[in-house]
Formats: structure tokens, sequence, C-alpha cells
């Protein structure tokens, strides 16, 4: 049994007690450091009804919306009677034929026919985590959806599941597109750039009407019974008045929009278009495209690695050719603290060298007075092995032409004898 007074300790002590605690000395790294944090559990995407929409999908939802109450409420009202029936069957149908398409390709399941067969979308299955492991798919097999997959499947990461076909992940529609719903999704591009294009000539007919004929556009037997400054809209149902400038305003916003939509679907659609005729993917033509950069970017690096080669390798050569009126010269290049130090103790001693042998020895053969001069020429200068041999041959080449011996005096040439003893000349030559 401890004493009372033991157990106490002042309100210092048992700060420091809490400091030194084993709460402060921690061994795992703190909630902050770079410890890879564990990617949680997600529930798989049946298809695109899933909830929350993305707030592209929200986006597409309410352009479509605006352009049908826009197109059948305001403009095609106001066309004559020709040509107003002929807009109503063609926006009609290419709408209709969008919504359809549009449904279909949401809600059909992508997945593979494994993964439909397996997984439960109620519990959520362990996500894909790029910093662990760079691919799902070994051996045709995923690893997280554990089904055997075919070659052309893919795991996609924000579905969470395997995709058939897999072609590309739709924010626009919050689901993959992959084999099953692929022709549902080029039909609702196709519908919906052929619904633009003729609600945009529409549009912009009643926008050049309203200047150039008003009188066209306000066939309606509605018509009769408001002024000319007042247009109707929503016929023949629930027409209500408006201005024009309301009527204009609202073409100049729907025309902006549908030139925008114009440009998405019809860049869209090209290119489906194209991988339809080479019969590809988008996933495949993605990777197609990564595997060229990849190559451009190694011929790149090698092409650079091989000029920073040359250039190491290649060395500005100066060569500095001596005055006429001097016997001899030597210059010597200072390249560096290296090169300045040893080409400078060498040309020292060549000049040293060089001044001892410049002396002339007169020497008499015969009554003969020859003098010989000696002359060396020490090259410091920092040379290339080619520019050596050249002067090396040049040399030899001067001397093969005279035999060893021989000199020039007094315009004759003189023949020293092999023995030393005499100089055979013309007059010698004579005796």
């Amino acid at each position: 049994m401890t004493h009372p007074q033991q157990s106490y300790r002042s309100p210092v002590s048992r700060s420091l007690m809490k400091c030194f605690g084993r709460g402060v000395r921690r061994i795992a790294p703190a909630p902050n450091s770079s410890k890879k944090e564990v990617v949680p559990p997600v529930i798989p995407k049946v298809n695109g009804w899933a909830c929350p929409p993305p707030c592209l999908q929200r986006t597409g939802w309410l352009v479509f919306t605006y352009m049908a109450i826009v197109g059948f409420g305001i403009y095609i009202p106001l066309l004559p009677s020709p040509w107003s029936q002929a807009a109503y069957s063609l926006t009609g149908i290419a709408f209709i034929v969008h919504l359809v398409s549009h449904i279909a390709t949401v809600s059909i399941d992508p997945a593979n026919a494994g993964v439909r067969a397996k997984i439960n979308y109620l519990k959520p299955l362990p996500a894909f985590d790029r910093k662990k492991q760079p691919h799902v798919i070994y051996n045709m097999e995923c690893s997280l959806c554990d089904v055997p997959v075919g070659p052309k499947v893919k795991h996609c990461s924000f579905c969470n599941k395997c995709v058939e076909n897999f072609d590309h992940h739709c924010d626009w529609l919050n689901t993959c597109v992959g084999g099953r719903n692929y022709w549902p999704f080029f039909t609702t591009v196709l519908s919906a750039f052929i619904g633009t294009v003729l609600l945009f000539v529409i549009v912009l007919f009643v926008f050049i009407e309203h200047y150039m004929a008003p009188s066209n556009l306000r066939t309606a037997p509605q018509f009769d019974h408001v002024s000319d400054g007042t247009w109707l809209v929503f016929l023949p149902l629930a027409p209500i008045e408006t201005s024009s400038a309301g009527l204009l305003v609202v073409a100049f916003i729907t025309l902006m929009l549908l030139s925008l939509c114009l440009l998405m679907s019809s860049d869209l659609l090209s290119f489906h278009f194209y991988l339809c005729y080479r019969r590809i993917s988008t996933y495949e033509y993605i990777l197609e495209q990564r595997y060229e950069d990849n190559i451009k970017k190694e011929k790149a690096a090698k092409l650079a690695k091989a000029s920073a080669v040359k250039q190491s390798k290649d060395t500005i050569i100066d060569i500095d050719s001596g005055s006429p009126t001097s016997s001899s010269t030597s210059r010597c290049k200072d390249t560096g603290w290296f090169g300045s130090r040893l080409y400078r103790s060498f040309c020292a001693e060549l000049r040293k060298f060089q001044k001892k042998c410049d002396q002339k020895t007169p020497t008499t053969q015969n009554g003969t007075e020859t003098s010989t001069t000696i002359q060396i020429i020490p090259e410091c200068e920092m040379t290339t092995c080619d520019t050596k041999k050249d002067k090396l041959e040049d040399k030899e080449a001067e001397q093969c032409k005279e035999p060893a011996g021989a000199k020039s005096v007094e315009g004759g040439l003189v023949v020293q004898d092999p023995l030393g003893s005499s100089i055979m000349g013309p007059s010698v030559d004579s005796q």
C-alpha cells in the first residue's frame, strides 16, 4: 500500500509526465506524415443513374430540356405552315431518338459478364490505388473484382468494376462506354448532332426573318388579336405575349449555345467515325498515342545526348602562323589551369634549347667555309593528330629530295665523303 503523499503529483510534474508519456512517444508516423494512405473501399456503379450525378451529367440534361422547350415552344410555331410541320417531324424524331438512346446508354450495365454475375453492387469493393500498383489486371484476372477477364477488358477506377470492350468513361452519361452500350452511345451522339443542326437552322431563320419579313412569322391566327409589336410564344396551346427584344435576346442566347453544342458534337462524332473506320476503341487510340509520345521522347533524349557528346569532343583549334621576318616562332596558348601550367613549362624548356642551338658553327673543309644553322621551331599549339601527321610527312618528303650529307655550296652540289676526310665536288671529279 502506497503512502498518500507518494501518489500526489504537482501540476508541473503531471504535465511533464504527459509530455514524456506513451501518447507522445509514437512509433507509427503521424497523421500528416508521408505514409501512403489506404484508399477506402468504394461501392461500384451499376449504371449511369448512380447518385450523386456529376456536374456534366446535370448540365447535359439541363441543356437538352432548354433546347426542347425553346425549339418546340417558341421558334418552331413561328414558322410558316408548310415548314412548321416538317420542322416538327424532323426535329421531333431527332430529339426522341436522342432521348431513347441516351436513356438506354445510361441504363445498360457495361460490366463484364463475370462481374455482373458475381459482384453485389450493394457492398463496397477495394478501390484501385495507383500508388501501390500501376495495373489491376494480371494474367487475365482482375485482382479487385477477383474474376477472369478477356484481353479487351479494363477495370474502370470511376465505376470500380471491369468493363467489357472498354472504350472510355463518359462524365456526361455518368457511366462507362463499352461493348454492351457503345452503339446506343454512338446513336446518342449522332442524334444530338442532327437535332442541333436542325434547331440551329430554325432559330437562325427566325432571327433573320424577324428583320427581313416579320409578317412571315405571324401567320398563326392568334396574332390577329395582338398588336404588331407584340409576339406570342408557346403556340398554339398556351400563347404568352412577349416583346420583340425578348424574342431576339432568347434567340441570340440559343444560337450561342447551339454553336457550342454543334462544335462539341461534331468533334466527338468525327472522332468516333475515325475510330470505327480503324476498328479500334478510344482506349486503344490513347495507348497508341502514349506509345508514339514515348518513342518521340526517347529519340529526343538520344539526339540531345549525342549533341552533348559531340560538343564535349569538339575543340576549337586556333593555329597562329609565325611572322615572315623571324626565323622561328613559338606561341603557347592558354587553355585553362592545367593547360597553361603544362605548356608554359614545356615552351620555356624549348626556348632555352633553341637559344643554344641557334649559334652558328663555321666548318672548313678543303679551303671551303660553310656554315650550318640549326633551328628548332617548337609547336606548343593544341593541334589535332592529322595536322601533326601532315607536317611530319612534309618534312620527310623534303629530306627524300636531297641525299643525306648533300649541301649546296656556291651553286654546285657537294657530296660529303663517307669517311669524312674530304669533300667531293666538281674539281675532284675533274682530277
